[in-house]
């Protein structure tokens, strides 16, 4: 009886701590600069969050390090609640299978609370390069090895890696030309200097609308509402191609699961917001939304798949 009596009051307890959840102004640290995606993305949800939950979800950008500073400083934090990360493929599935030193480890030491969305990618050339859809730059890059180059933000993030599996899917030998951000990468490709680039479609459809750039083909099931002229990966030829960002939300690992309930509640119903669907449509990301166990199973299978082809393609950063 003492035991019945002792599991309902610590279920009372966990009740009154979510229901009580949070007292104060929480913190979201954000391992990006600012003004990027990533950053605005962490501000539209702090504020979203702020509106439901009485209390200012606070952005506190910390990069560097290919998203470690950040990452590492959330796992570290208390885990009560007050302190949450926006997360990605880079501080969970890329970083901690492209450096000998990761200070963290993306399962044991975070609670995950939800997928918040994908982000297709998108292969985009030059207009001036003689390629008009996927089998003719395959064709173009097997008759010159090396001979054409693809712009990444810098060493391990996702277009750099997106390339490599394109690559090693294509068969075909590529010039890797690494820039410090995505911002100069584009420019480059706009300007000709490289040829090739795989980002986000929120990246890199807005120039290609503008004429700037041609869109070969989207990482997606099926073809995209925005851009039905736009083929998949599958229907070019590539069906194995398989690559997007994501974007999430983790909490630091002991922290309350009703307090991680309470925030994946919220983020899901903040999912289905009109200005949240809206600015997700404008950055082609599809909305998830998933449960917490649902999440933990996807980041498991994330870091199995890069742990693969970054290996495969022999990527090691320090």
């Amino acid at each position: 009886m003492k035991v019945i009596v002792f599991l309902l009051l610590c279920l009372s307890g966990l009740q009154v701590l979510a229901q009580s959840y949070p007292s104060k102004p929480v913190r979201m640290i954000v391992p990006y600069p600012p003004g990027g995606g990533n950053d605005t993305l962490g501000r539209l949800f702090a504020a979203k969050l702020g509106e439901r939950m009485g209390q200012p979800f606070v952005v506190e950008n910390r990069p560097g390090a290919g998203t470690m500073i950040g990452t590492e400083a959330a796992a570290k934090s208390a885990p009560d609640g007050y302190t949450i990360l926006l997360s990605s493929i880079a501080t969970h599935a890329l970083a901690p299978n492209l450096y000998a030193r990761v200070a963290y480890d993306p399962v044991k030491d975070f609670a995950p609370i939800t997928l918040l969305g994908i982000a297709p990618t998108v292969l985009v050339v030059t207009p001036d390069l003689p390629a008009k859809n996927v089998q003719d730059l395959i064709g173009l890059a097997k008759a010159k090895p090396g001979q054409y180059a693809y712009a990444s933000g810098g060493n391990g993030t996702p277009p750099h890696i997106n390339a490599e599996v394109f690559k090693a899917v294509a068969g075909v030998d590529l010039l890797h030309v690494a820039y410090k951000g995505g911002g100069p990468a584009l420019v480059d490709l706009i300007a000709g200097r490289v040829h090739v680039m795989l980002d986000t479609a929120a990246s890199a459809m807005p120039h290609v609308r503008a004429g700037k750039l041609r869109a070969l083909a989207l990482s997606a099931p099926k073809r995209s509402a925005e851009y039905p002229e736009l083929m998949t990966f599958a229907e070019a030829g590539l069906p194995q191609y398989d690559t997007n960002a994501w974007y999430s939300m983790h909490a630091p690992a002991g922290t309350p699961s009703e307090i991680v309930r309470r925030l994946n509640g919220e983020l899901v119903a903040i999912l289905r917001d009109a200005d949240v669907l809206g600015r997700f449509k404008q950055l082609s990301t599809d909305p998830v939304g998933n449960s917490p166990e649902e999440f933990a199973a996807f980041v498991r299978a994330e870091l199995e798949k890069y742990a693969r082809v970054i290996k495969a393609a022999g990527i090691k950063l320090d």
